[in-house]
């Protein structure tokens, strides 16, 4: 009995001694999930029962390690709920449980435990219609282009552009972007849009998984922080300096471009759209036919000016035999 208790008491202070090495810990300023712990004070990242991938505390987290994360959190009931936002929107292709590699890039196939697989591209995002697990999907096809849609909240004063876009580029740098994957930024005034283009660029130094980035960027503006309180970045939730006041923003919306078109038959898609490709489709062939018509009486009318010079040819020469 005594051996028992003197066994039952090391447990404990061993079990002691390492809470108190988890205090010491610095938490994992961009992903405020992750756990840090031991002598080395190694950060990870639990994604199932069974696994947990080291991750970089000075980086952001793959944005297919996040998604992981965020389901297993979900089917256990770890964390609190929030209540949506005004502008939420449900997307059910966006809250899977993926696949990943050992460097938290997504698998090509995705199936999430069922018999129903689809594709993705490396940001994850579906691009063939669901079939079953015989689905082929023979390699993991690059996004290159992110377009993100930035609304802002009504400013009192007017938005000065130039000021505008370099305030962008300030925010896109907290999320460890190197201005050179900028391509472009719009603004509308109208209706309060920012359209920022950003794309793969090879001549960068500083290499930047942008599906990750903008993964972070989606989450912040919609108040589900992946970064941990302590992190000083260039967005808060009450939105970014600029201009000696605030920029807030309410919307955040992310296009994919891949270097190859995606693949989804007729069949998955809304009668409503149906109709809008057949429209466009329409307007198309009635274009061609327009085109061949114009092009063929022009090319006619030409024929016709090349005989009639070559008549007048043959009566010059007719003339000056006579």
């Amino acid at each position: 009995m005594r051996v028992l208790g003197s066994l039952v008491l090391a447990l404990c202070s061993l079990a002691a001694l390492a809470q108190e090495e988890d205090k010491d810990c610095p938490m994992c300023l961009t992903n405020q999930f992750a756990k840090c712990s031991g002598s080395t004070c190694e950060c990870t990242l639990k994604v199932a029962e069974n696994m947990a991938p080291i991750v970089n505390c000075s980086k952001l987290t793959s944005k297919c390690w996040m998604m992981k994360n965020e389901m297993y959190r979900k089917k256990n009931n770890i964390g609190t709920r929030r209540k949506p936002t005004e502008h939420a929107m449900l997307d059910n292709d966006g809250i899977y449980d993926p696949e990943c590699n050992n460097e938290g890039k997504f698998h090509a196939k995705q199936c999430n435990g069922t018999d129903t697989c689809w594709c993705v591209n490396t940001a994850g995002v579906r691009r063939t219609d669901k079939g079953d697990v015989n689905i082929q999907c023979p390699e993991l096809v690059e996004t290159f282009w992110f377009q993100v849609q930035l609304r802002h909240k009504p400013m009192e004063k007017q938005v000065d552009q130039t000021k505008l876009k370099e305030a962008i580029k300030n925010v896109f740098a907290g999320y460890q972007v190197d201005p050179g994957y900028i391509e472009n930024v719009e603004y509308s005034e109208e209706d309060h849009y920012i359209i920022v283009d950003l794309k793969q660029n090879r001549t960068v130094t500083s290499p930047t998984d942008l599906a990750t980035a903008t993964y972070y960027l989606e989450k912040d503006i919609k108040g589900n922080t992946l970064f941990s309180i302590q992190y000083n970045r260039s967005i808060q939730d009450d939105g970014i300096p600029f201009d000696g006041t605030k920029l807030s923003f309410e919307e955040a919306y992310v296009y994919y471009i891949d270097s190859k078109n995606p693949e989804f038959s007729m069949k998955g898609m809304t009668p409503g759209i149906i109709a809008v490709i057949v429209v466009v489709c329409l307007a198309v062939v009635a274009g061609l036919v327009v085109l061949f018509f114009t092009r063929r009486k022009a090319a006619k009318s030409h024929i016709y000016q090349k005989a009639e010079g070559r008549e007048l040819d043959e009566i010059q020469k007719q003339q000056l035999t006579t």
